[in-house]
């Protein structure tokens, strides 16, 4: 394969590529390996239809819970690889600053990281298939990583890595023809029976198990928030307020609906506003 600037490289191909490609990006990471980016036009790759639809709760104990109460295991990358990370994060440390040796010591850290970083993205790609082959439609709630980040649980959710999981299923879903939309994070889906819709309240991170105070169903709390995730997904979906997308990719929703003239609102800089003007 000849690439410009650079010339001729020998690559052994995985598999072939879909397309012939119309752009190539070469990019370098912090340990020094190489990866060749392709752009390719591709059509919409979409997956036999299913009557199986499902809502995802995703925590720390376990890493997600499905509606149908099948549970994907937490598998903790990061706080499996720390012992490791931290010898080799002292030795750096203990080397000069502009030495030879730090330079090496910096590239063993940084290659452990990535170890770290492949395995994730690699559970990642291979839940995320399965579920969306499995199902017609994924609902999943609309998490606040960011806010969670800085919390006491912050090493632990981004071990987890639930935006980036989320983004797959979001793209998976929309490549192979399948139904996807997020629940609002207000969405009290641990505080309501999903036996009887009955609102018990909420209950402390510790409380994994509880009792339905109004119809005494003894619900798995992960399991019980993903049953109603499920519910408010198909109640959004009905209602034609999820931003789903087809198996192009495109957006599948209402036009929007133009603002009244007489809407209270502050103009953008540089426009003026025709709202209140007699005769217009």
């Amino acid at each position: 394969m000849y690439v410009a600037k650079v010339g001729n490289l020998k690559v052994k191909w995985s598999r072939r590529l879909p397309a012939a490609p119309t752009s190539l990006t070469v990019t370098k990471d912090s340990c020094g390996r190489y990866f060749l980016s392709f752009v390719v036009d591709t059509g919409p790759d979409s997956l036999p239809e299913l009557e199986t639809d499902a809502g995802i709760d995703l925590g720390l104990s376990a890493f997600a819970v499905l509606s149908d109460g099948r549970k994907i295991d937490s598998p903790r990358f990061l706080r499996r690889a720390e012992k490791k990370l931290k010898r080799l994060q002292r030795e750096l440390s203990r080397k000069a600053k502009g030495s030879k040796n730090r330079a090496k010591a910096r590239i063993k850290v940084a290659r452990q990281h990535a170890k770290v970083a492949d395995r994730r993205r690699d559970f990642h790609h291979k839940a995320s298939t399965q579920i969306i082959r499995d199902n017609q439609a994924v609902y999943v709630e609309d998490l606040a990583v960011s806010g969670l980040g800085r919390t006491r649980l912050a090493k632990s959710v981004h071990d987890a890595g639930w935006s980036a999981f989320v983004g797959m299923l979001e793209y998976k879903a929309a490549l192979h023809g399948r139904t996807f939309a997020k629940v609002d994070r207000a969405f009290p889906s641990s505080q309501v029976c999903s036996a009887c819709g009955f609102r018990d309240g909420p209950k402390p991170l510790h409380v994994r198990e509880w009792t339905c105070g109004e119809c005494g169903t003894v619900h798995d709390r992960d399991h019980n928030a993903a049953r109603n995730v499920l519910f408010e997904g198909r109640r959004i979906v009905a209602a034609g307020r999820a931003e789903t997308l087809n198996a192009c990719g495109a957006p599948v929703r209402r036009a929007p609906v133009p603002a009244q003239r007489g809407e209270a609102g502050s103009p953008r800089k540089g426009q003026t506003t025709q709202a209140g003007i007699p005769g217009l």
